[in-house]
């Protein structure tokens, strides 16, 4: 007898414990983002305004992890689930000792390579793991949900490392951060997390009996495509999947700029370390927090108008920040920053997830995931070059303020509402 059932509330034991996993993955990566390139120069040797230096280990980490989310999505399919999170948590065990370790910058490289493998992994698997639990109409807070506790464990590690730096040392306080950190997520997915493939089968065998709005997937797919059939559909054969893709490369840019320029610029005009960790930390801390809502409002007013105003409202935030002195003008552009990422974030994988066919949900995703992931190294290595070509750091503002901007316009002008309810296929 089949016991399984869809659903956030038939699930919230298995959902809650995702919910634990993506904050785990969220402080793996928050370790990396305030200590590391704010002390790069001071600790790791790069010398100053090497900002293409500074730059090459999000670009390592964007080709490797979005490269990775292609190879999760597809095992996944295969192998389940719940061992490819395991792999992920086990890829995490050397990083901690290579940063304590590290002679120069190209320890910190090759340690966010390993980043990039840990998150591509086990971040992919959290959000579609919830998926498959998750009804139809509880995509955008399944993945609101995700988003929210992946980035609250961004911010709250930017900050914890920095007082950790300031009382320990930046290699002994990220050395003890990280290796307890994946050490109880490994743990926690040998002991709690369960196998969720057999949820996306169930949903996938109850598809052709289901009634009410149908998506609009796309059409000429094959019953079982192949890995070069699904990379096409989504880089260009679908436009609205295409669409979905550009956006989620472009908004990238406004991470890798927080990540490899913020800290930096900050640094500069004399803001202490744990300042700081408050500035991105707000964007991070704003950006999560909201998720939970902005989700749960796409389920009801649609995912087109929350991801076009996101990606506007952030390029906004980001052109603010030069403009302005003072910590209270430095909070409140990157918590708007924040709260446009919130609004974009989980909708660009619900659309996603809206108009992907359950039995290839897994791949799609991590090709939508591949594309958007590869947008921190694309957006890493522009503003590394604007960066030494102007010889300025403000020059980079504009840059990612603008591609927010053409980018949301984009999704305006080829993309199209994706939920069901809003937009159903016509029979």
């Amino acid at each position: 007898m089949n016991t399984l059932s869809h659903g956030i509330g038939a699930n919230r034991g298995q959902f809650a414990h995702q919910v634990a996993q993506v904050f785990f993955v969220g402080l793996t990566l928050g370790m990396m983002r305030t200590v590391v390139p704010a002390l790069s120069e001071a600790e790791f040797g790069v010398a100053r305004g090497s900002f293409l230096l500074l730059s090459s280990f999000v670009v390592a980490f964007g080709v490797v992890k979005g490269s990775l989310n292609f190879v999760a999505g597809r095992l996944s399919e295969r192998v389940g689930r719940r061992r490819v999170l395991f792999w992920g948590w086990l890829s995490a065990l050397p990083i901690p000792l290579m940063i304590w370790h590290a002679p120069d910058w190209n320890w910190i490289v090759a340690a966010t390579i390993l980043l990039g493998v840990n998150q591509g992994f086990t971040w992919s698997m959290t959000q579609t793991s919830k998926l498959d639990l998750a009804h139809g109409n509880q995509r955008g807070l399944a993945i609101g949900t995700n988003e929210f506790a992946g980035y609250v464990g961004v911010a709250v590690a930017g900050i914890v490392t920095a007082y950790l730096a300031e009382h320990l040392g930046a290699r002994a306080g990220l050395l003890w951060f990280g290796l307890s950190t994946v050490a109880v997520a490994g743990l926690a997915t040998l002991l709690w997390v369960k196998e969720t493939l057999p949820w996306a089968r169930l949903e996938s065998a109850r598809h052709a009996m289901a009634t009410g709005p149908r998506p609009r997937y796309p059409q000429n797919v094959s019953a079982r495509p192949g890995t070069w059939e699904m990379f096409t559909l989504m880089s260009w054969r679908d436009r609205r999947m295409a669409a979905l893709c550009q956006a989620g490369l472009v908004e990238k840019f406004v991470d890798a700029w927080m990540w490899v320029i913020a800290p930096v610029w900050l640094y500069q005009r004399g803001v202490p370390l744990t300042g700081i960790g408050w500035i991105v930390g707000a964007y991070g801390i704003t950006w999560g927090v909201a998720q939970f809502w902005t989700g749960r409002l796409s389920d009801r007013i649609g995912r087109q108008k929350p991801i076009v105003r996101g990606m506007l409202l952030c390029g906004v935030g980001i052109g603010l920040m030069p403009l302005g002195e003072g910590q209270a003008w430095l909070l409140g552009s990157a918590a708007l920053a924040g709260f446009g990422m919130a609004l974009l974030y989980p909708n660009l994988s619900a659309a996603v997830a809206d108009i992907a066919h359950p039995d290839w949900r897994g791949s799609a995703i991590g090709i939508y995931r591949f594309w958007r992931d590869f947008g921190y190294a694309v957006g890493a290595g522009l503003v590394g070059l604007t960066a030494t070509l102007t010889g300025s750091l403000d020059s980079t503002f504009w840059l990612v303020a603008g591609a927010m901007v053409v980018s949301g316009l984009v999704v305006q002008l080829v993309s199209e509402e994706t939920l069901p309810r809003l937009n159903p296929a016509l029979e």
